[in-house]
This record gives C-alpha cells, sequence and structure tokens, in this order.
C-alpha cells in the first residue's frame, strides 16, 4: 500500500514539476509548485518525519509563494509572444531531461548511507531532532538566513515606497 501511495506521489510531483517549467503564465507555474510542495509533504509524513511535512506546507507552500505571488504581481509580469516562447518549450524540456539523466547517474554512482550521520531512523524529523540540530551544530546558517530574510523585507518595502512616489 505505502509503495502504491508513493508512486503516486512521486508520479504527481514530476507531473506539476513537469507543469511549473512548461506553464506559460508565471502565476500558472507558481500553483504547480505548491502543489510540488504538497506532494513532497506528503512523501515526508510517509517517512514520518511529520513536523518537517508540516514545515513544508507552512513555509514553502505557504509563506515562500505568497512572496514569489508577490514579486509576480509587483513586477507585473506577462506572457512572452513571438517566435521564442514556442522554441522555450523545447529547450526547457530537453533542459529538465539532461538534469534528470544527470541525476539519475550520480544518485547510481554515489552510495547513500541508511540515515544521515549521528541520526537514528526512529528520530529523523522530530520536532526535538530538529530543534537539537538547528541550535546546536546549524546556528549559524540559520541566523545567516534570517538577517538575509530581512534584508529582503526591507529591500521590498523600499521598492513599492519607490514605486508609489
Amino acid at each position: 500500500m505505502e509503495m502504491a501511495i508513493f508512486l503516486v506521489v512521486g508520479a504527481l510531483s514530476i507531473g506539476f514539476s513537469l507543469a511549473m517549467i512548461l506553464a506559460p503564465k508565471p502565476v500558472t507555474s507558481a500553483m504547480s509548485l505548491v502543489a510540488v510542495m504538497f506532494c513532497l509533504a506528503v512523501l515526508f509524513a510517509m517517512q514520518s518525519a511529520h513536523l518537517i511535512a508540516i514545515l513544508q506546507i507552512l513555509v514553502y507552500a505557504g509563506a515562500i509563494m505568497v512572496l514569489f505571488l508577490f514579486v509576480i504581481m509587483l513586477l507585473n509580469l506577462r506572457e512572452k509572444e513571438g517566435a521564442e516562447s514556442h522554441t522555450k518549450g523545447y529547450a526547457q524540456m530537453f533542459g529538465g531531461a539532461m538534469a534528470l539523466a544527470i541525476l539519475v547517474v550520480v544518485v547510481g554512482l554515489t552510495h547513500m548511507p541508511a540515515s544521515p550521520a549521528g541520526l537514528s531512523s526512529d528520530r529523523f524529523g522530530t520536532t526535538a531532532e530538529v530543534g537539537r540540530l538547528l541550535f546546536t551544530k546549524y546556528i549559524l546558517p540559520f541566523e545567516i538566513t534570517s538577517v538575509l530574510l530581512l534584508a529582503a523585507l526591507v529591500g521590498a518595502v523600499a521598492l513599492v515606497k519607490i514605486r508609489m512616489r
């Protein structure tokens, strides 16, 4: 049963990923990305990483996608017309196929350990384990990310204020 769910969700995520790349309109592409994020959350939940699954939905499908849509609306992006838009889909499809082929080769040639170093499978994705790793081993990247997000927020507000004048 788990394998069937995995195959269905995996096929859906690949389909939504292709829709995201090939969509002619940016908002359609962003909505396809939201669907991919939900599929990833289901895969995390299947591995008993419920905290990571909820964070995937809240952070990526929620907050980040709202930010993407805000930028799309702020920049007023439109669909391109002309000869370039017809060949663009084929070039993207070829690039995606090449990236997938390279990924399959790299994953096939590397040995993946059963679980990350120092992390037992029964604690993977739990709130306590994520908190312990986030505030001990990964504290510096966490703080750098928070400063970068603050700078992006200040920049977005500055751009909107300049445009409103």
